[in-house]
């Protein structure tokens, strides 16, 4: 099992900004529709935007119409880690970065073949490395 990459709050913030400290840090959620990386197409892998750990590649992105980004599956098995999420009145499973525990979104089991898996991911919690010879 990797180390855990452990800061301060002080440092997180600091490293992060508001927006995405309380996105990452605080298990926010961004707005639908409002996230970078909804609508992005371009050919890549994203990142954990807490410690750059690669998460998701855009060959698994699919548009769900959900508003966030959406992937069907990780880069690994032990990327995103899982666990229960009873906020808000629902029963969801929430997904963190296994690498510095910076919470991603939700997986819901709504996502198309071969997975049928929705990682449902908020953009703030991404950075993205993109392809230099794709222009799309």
């Amino acid at each position: 099992m990797k180390e855990k990459l452990q800061k301060s709050d002080e440092q997180w913030l600091a490293q992060l900004g508001e927006q995405r400290y309380a996105v990452c840090r605080r298990a926010g959620t961004e707005p639908a529709f409002s996230g970078e990386y909804c609508d992005n197409k371009q050919a890549g892998v994203y990142l954990c935007a807490g410690c750059g750990q690669q998460l998701f590649s855009s060959d698994a992105k699919f548009d769900s119409g959900s508003g966030w980004p959406s992937f069907n599956s990780t880069v690994g098995d032990d990327k995103v880690e899982e666990h229960g999420d009873s906020s808000h009145g629902m029963q969801r499973t929430e997904l963190v970065c296994s690498r510095c525990d910076s919470h991603l979104g939700h997986v819901f089991p709504d996502g198309p073949a071969p997975t049928g898996l929705r990682y449902c991911i908020n953009s703030l919690s991404l950075n993205f490395d993109g392809d230099p010879g794709d222009e799309d």
